[in-house]
Formats: structure tokens, sequence, C-alpha cells
């Protein structure tokens, strides 16, 4: 999957390893008018077997012909299935914008990550601009060392967006929410110099603009950083209005995969708040396990829906209930902002502190009732009893 002959590499080049990512990237594209349509005959590279005419299906309204210069978008693919599948709706959403989508097998097997990077290495020197979409991934840290783009932009990965801008502003290494706390591992001091370089990378200079799109609170902005905010025009161009129906629905989260809330405790959440709201639907995160969405279904007699292109989406598209009942996560966020202009209301249930497990960081609690507390335009609920 070599980029086409001819060029002498993008001018603008994105990474992303997940679907959230790649929304973030056209919001991004969308906001700063880049976008062209493609030259016949130029069409990029794709996954064997990636969909085709997937906007009609989904019925996203066309785009008027954005102007300028378009990006060279790399999916990092992942080897989550889910993951891979909403990765793959994605690219096909990034290509009807006219966009060049580059799909990497960069988890292939013990040489795809030493093949991804000496295959990315020309386009890196050559890009002016690199924007990517979590840099807490060692993969795109250590793509990273190698570019010397005088322009770096991050998109929102999410409420890890929060933690990474105030470590930046902090001097701080970079390390997620979840894990920060515990004692280094010897991948993570055989990674550190990498690390230290791609944080100097993201760090403004005299010869680097770094530019931070989001839709989080951002509360601690490091000196130099500009911040844009994401407020989903895109989403919103293309999708919907959508249909609301009279009931509730119910985001789950990952946080019990992630180790920081029990699974027991979660469940007996889950029951109390689709049985106090009347909830009847599930939109399960990627990540979740397929045993633990089961036990959820048998003992709450929720529908499980597992979306196929990022919640924000399916949420505009429709149909969706009245009300969003949502755990402390991402969609607290950027919800309230894709459905702008619908009587959808957004509430959001605190973790109480028992639902933590004993590995949890010292930091969860507080990180998650951050995560809640700066969300705008949503209702908050208090934590729920087990019924």
């Amino acid at each position: 999957m070599s980029p086409r002959a001819g060029t002498a590499g993008p001018h603008t080049l994105a990474f992303v390893e997940s679907p959230v990512q790649l929304l973030n990237v056209l919001e991004w594209a969308h906001a700063h008018a880049l976008g062209t349509r493609q030259a016949p005959g130029a069409g990029p590279a794709s996954e064997p077997g990636a969909p085709s005419g997937l906007a009609a299906s989904y019925g996203v309204r066309p785009s008027p012909g954005a102007s300028g210069t378009g990006l060279s978008l790399v999916v990092l693919s992942p080897n989550d299935p889910m993951t891979r599948g909403q990765l793959r709706r994605m690219a096909e959403l990034a290509r009807d914008e006219g966009h060049e989508v580059r799909w990497e097998e960069a988890r292939g097997g013990t040489a795809a990550p030493f093949r991804t990077v000496g295959g990315l290495a020309p386009l890196l020197r050559a890009a002016r601009r690199v924007v990517l979409g979590d840099p807490f991934s060692r993969y795109v840290q250590l793509l990273l060392t190698i570019t010397r783009a005088p322009d770096v932009v991050v998109v929102d990965d999410g409420t890890a967006t929060m933690e990474f801008v105030s470590q930046l502003a902090r001097g701080e290494r970079l390390v997620r929410w979840h894990r920060k706390g515990g004692r280094p591992g010897p991948r993570d001091l055989l990674f550190a110099p990498v690390s230290a370089k791609a944080r100097r990378r993201l760090t403004p200079t005299a010869g680097r603009s770094v530019e931070v799109f989001s839709s989080m609170p951002i509360d601690e902005t490091p000196d130099g950083v500009t911040v844009t905010a994401n407020d989903f025009a895109w989403t919103r161009a293309r999708f919907g209005p959508p249909r609301i129906t009279k009931g509730a629905d119910l985001v789950g989260t990952s946080l019990v995969e992630t180790g920081v809330v029990d699974g027991g405790r979660y469940l007996e959440a889950v029951r109390s708040l689709a049985k106090a709201h009347g909830a009847t639907r599930y939109f399960a995160h990627r990540r979740e396990s397929s045993d633990k969405l089961h036990t959820l279904a048998a003992e709450t007699g929720l529908e499980i829906v597992r979306p196929d292109l990022p919640l924000e989406l399916i949420a505009r598209r429709g149909p969706i209930g009245r009300t969003i009942l949502s755990f402390p996560s991402t969609v607290v966020h950027t919800l309230p902002l894709a459905l702008a202009g619908t009587d959808v209301r957004v509430a959001v249930c605190d973790i109480d502190p028992s639902w933590l497990t004993e590995t949890a960081s010292p930091r969860a609690q507080g990180f998650l009732s951050g995560v809640t507390g700066t969300a705008r335009d949503v209702h908050r609920l208090s934590s729920v009893a087990p019924v």
C-alpha cells in the first residue's frame, strides 16, 4: 500500500487507531476547510473487503465540495474485530470526503511494526503537518520521533485528551489516567527515551506549532499551545436530525475492562439505572467483552446494541431515546454537541467510590468526578443504589 506514484508525500499526514480518533480528524479537517475531490484513477489504498457506498446506505448528506489541500490519513489498525469494523466504515466516510486513506496492518505479527514504521518514514519526513489522535500510544510516539513537521495537531481521543494537556502543561511524563500511580514496568523503562522525545515533539518551540482540537474542557493550557474547540459541525452537517423515541437509551463503558470498576458492581448499577429510567437499549462500548454483555442482557433484559459507527454518529442518525443515560465518559461531553438543536437529554450517573476495584489508580475517582463535573448541558444523576 504505497503512496501514489509521483508524489513527494502529503502536506498533512494523520494517524488514527480508533474510530473516534478518525471521526475527530474529519471534524478537524472540516473546521479547517481541508478536503479535495479525488482525481480519476487516483483512488487511495484500502483494506481488502472494505465496504463501498457506505455514505448512501447511512443516509449521509453529501459534502458541498470542500476545497483546499486534502490530507493523507493512515489507519494503524488494531486487532480487535469490533474496532476494525468501525474503522472500516469510518475510513469509507473519509474517502467520501475526498481524503486519501491508507490502511496499515500495524499489529499483524512480530514484523508488522518494523514494516509499518519503515514504510511510513518517507511520508513522515516529507509531511509539513502531522495530526494524531492518541499521544499516549507507543506506536504514535515512535512515529513522532521520525517526523520534523513544523505543525503538530492532537485531536480528541476522548477524556484522555484532558489528561494529556494537563501532563504536558506540568512537564510530566505521558501516562494514561487509569494507569497513573503505579510504578513503571520494564517495558515503560525501556521505552522511556522514545516517550521523552515524543513529548518534546509535542511541545511548542520557535520552529514548531502545536494545536489541540478538542471538545473536552481544558483548564491548563501549555504555553504556546493553540486550543481549538470541536463543536461537531461535520457530524451535524452530514447526519440527522434524528428521529427521537419516547424511551431512554443507556451507554456502556469499558471501565470494567480497564480494571477501574468491579464487574459485579457495574452490573448492579446498570440494572438499577435501567429500571429507574425505563431504559430498553444498551449501546455497548467497542471494548466491552462479549461475556459481560451476555450477562448484562440476561440479568437486565436490555437489548444490547453493538454500534457500527461512533455513538455520536449513531445518535445523530437516530432513532435515539429522548434520554441518553451514561456513566462518566467522553460521550457526556460530545453527545450534547452532536445533538445540539434536538430535544434529546443526556444524563450522567456518577461512579460510587465503592464500585472501584482494589487495583484502580488512586486518581480514578477524582478523574471520573472531573469528567462528570465539567460536562456542559447534561443532567447529573447521583450514583444509583442496587435494586
